[in-house]
């Protein structure tokens, strides 16, 4: 099972990470990473992963480049060290959760190894798409993702673990 809501910029994080804490509270055990934004000096914030089903401290994937800068400001290194950890997270997981699925995932990297492989052990996964990337969210998937708004994922969330209960 795959669900992804459609977002923009001003929701998408802080609407997961709502979405974890309250799920994590009914008892569910989560995979993947949610995204928390803090405000930084010289850029519009930085961008720490949360990487769900671990101890470890958020990662920061975000990278100063200065006053001005218009670059990229994503640190591709330490995403690919959150997706690493968020795979070596999943045994037992009930449901993994995924910040978005963007750029990176659009070009075959990022989390996208995450949601396969969560599919393939029979974890639903929850992801949120912005409309830029949503063609090749749907390629990637071929289709096959159920699009839910934010008011009806949690009761997504919670269907597989209530059927098996």
């Amino acid at each position: 099972m795959l669900g992804y809501v459609i977002h923009d910029d001003t929701d998408g994080s802080d609407r997961m990470a709502a979405l974890a804490r309250l799920l994590a509270g009914r008892g569910l055990r989560l995979g993947g990473a949610v995204q928390v934004n803090s405000g930084g000096g010289d850029c519009a914030c930085d961008m720490d992963l949360s990487v769900l089903g671990t101890d470890t401290a958020p990662i920061r994937i975000s990278q100063s480049l200065g006053p001005g800068s218009r670059g990229c400001r994503l640190d591709p290194d330490a995403l690919e060290r959150a997706v690493a950890l968020a795979l070596s997270a999943l045994a037992g997981a009930d449901l993994v959760l995924l910040n978005k699925f963007g750029k990176q995932e659009s070009l075959g990297r990022g989390f996208r190894e995450v949601i396969a492989e969560s599919l393939a052990q029979g974890i639903p996964v929850l992801t949120a798409v912005a409309p830029d990337y949503l063609p090749g969210f749907l390629d990637f998937t071929g289709g096959e993702a159920t699009l839910l708004d934010w008011d009806s994922a949690t009761d997504w969330c919670l269907r597989p673990r209530d059927a098996a209960a």
